[in-house]
């Protein structure tokens, strides 16, 4: 039958052969409407408005991790027996972890009451969806260990860790890839030599890098860390961020008045605003395209405040920003000396004035003591005893947590905000 051809800008070629039966299940897969749908969820959700090339997908990304975990196995599969069985188990975790992404990824899930995860349990759980139906073809189990390597229950544990884990599949493909797309150089790495170092502890069931992989593995670190700071925290991504949200707040609200105009009330997008649960039929319809297809309705609502805030996000005159590093009663004052200023310019503070919160967002660079036991980095010392990441590279230790806290506001107040925080002793930075 021959094989089924990918081509990828990260990786080149993707192939899966149509003779063998556990690729035909692959194919099958990604062939499945509820799989078909991630080409319509961004991968980087509102990047776009930053980075003007990144406008990949989900669906991308998924192949990617799975080609990743593929070649993965086949190296650790050079020195260590792997069963086919859970070859397939990792290769299917790997394919369909993102499944149950909702529109533009991250970024409406707190807010709609979105939690990929477990929709990503739902839609290979529900006998409805194709892909359950094909996983349970293949054998009744399948769904359920699938299921167990998403939420770190599945032995061998190594399976777990090559998905979700510091030091994973997942994470070797978006930096690069998100680095491609965006034309931002910080996520590239020497993913070949991470790859060759990867090692099995099948005593301990866990991965660890050889010592000839630490500088990669630092690398990694350090592109993944830069990646947060200067990409997924971008100013300009993060107050498009906000300005989604607070279109979605004031949508809300108007509907549960009855003054929303346009809703569809009986569409998934409606259903979303009367914070119903969806079946996951429905959840599957919903896209990025929903949400743009809304928000251009939304544009020529009698209501102000949600026609204002539609066009300013379809037309990316999105909101300003600044840092400020202020807690506990100086805050307070600051933030109600702003919401001051944007009342007097006539815009409502409730949605046009809005805190930006480094801890809002589900990203965290690499600390043992955040990090869960089965996700620590461990590096094999030439002596082959097996250390925790920081204990032997200086580079690593020096990684913390960043705190950011940013105050956005409409571009008409720019000048007085401005002002404001150059009397602030206390506000770090200047508005951007």
């Amino acid at each position: 039958m021959g094989k089924r051809i990918y081509r990828d800008p990260v990786h080149n070629i993707i192939s899966l052969d149509q003779d063998s039966e556990p690729d035909r299940l692959l194919i099958a897969l990604i062939d499945a409407p509820e799989f078909q749908r991630l080409r319509r969820i961004k991968q980087l959700g509102l990047a776009l408005y930053t980075y003007q090339g990144a406008e990949h997908s989900r669906f991308v990304h998924s192949l990617g991790v799975m080609h990743l975990m593929n070649r993965v196995l086949t190296l650790l599969g050079e020195h260590h027996p792997i069963d086919e069985g859970v070859r397939l188990v990792a290769l299917c975790a790997a394919l369909l972890h993102d499944v149950g992404h909702g529109p533009f990824s991250h970024v409406v899930e707190t807010l709609l009451g979105f939690h990929h995860e477990e929709w990503t349990v739902r839609l290979i759980s529900d006998p409805r969806t194709q892909i359950h139906q094909l996983l349970s073809h293949t054998d009744r189990e399948l769904p359920e260990k699938i299921i167990a390597v998403l939420e770190h229950r599945y032995r061998p544990r190594f399976v777990a860790q090559l998905v979700s884990s510091q030091l994973d599949v997942d994470r070797f493909d978006y930096l690069l890839r998100d680095s491609l797309m965006t034309g931002a150089k910080y996520g590239f790495f020497d993913l070949e030599w991470v790859l060759h170092a990867l090692e099995l502890d099948p005593r301990e069931d866990r991965l660890y890098v050889s010592a000839k992989g630490l500088y990669a593995v630092e690398e990694y670190l350090q592109a993944r860390y830069y990646m947060f700071r200067q990409v997924y925290f971008h100013r300009a991504l993060r107050t498009a961020e906000v300005l989604l949200k607070a279109i979605f707040r004031r949508a809300i609200e108007l509907n549960a008045a009855g003054q929303l105009r346009f809703n569809l009330s009986d569409s998934p997008m409606g259903k979303l605003l009367q914070q119903k649960t969806l079946t996951t039929e429905e959840y599957v319809e919903l896209d990025d395209h929903d949400l743009m297809f809304f928000i251009k309705q939304w544009a020529h609502e009698r209501d102000p405040i949600l026609r204002d805030l539609a066009h300013r996000f379809l037309e990316r005159r999105i909101l300003k920003s600044i840092d400020f590093t202020l807690t506990g009663a100086l805050k307070d004052e600051f933030i109600d000396r702003a919401r001051r200023i944007v009342a007097r310019a006539g815009f409502d503070p409730d949605y046009y004035l809005s805190e930006d919160r480094a801890s809002d967002t589900p990203y965290r660079p690499y600390t043992p003591e955040q990090a869960h036991p089965e996700s620590c980095i461990y590096i094999a010392e030439n002596g082959g005893q097996l250390q925790e990441i920081t204990r032997v590279s200086a580079v690593v230790a020096g990684m913390r947590p960043f705190h950011l806290n940013r105050l956005c506001f409409p571009e008409e107040v720019f000048e007085e905000i401005s002002t404001l925080a150059e009397e602030a002793p206390f506000v770090e930075g200047s508005p951007s």
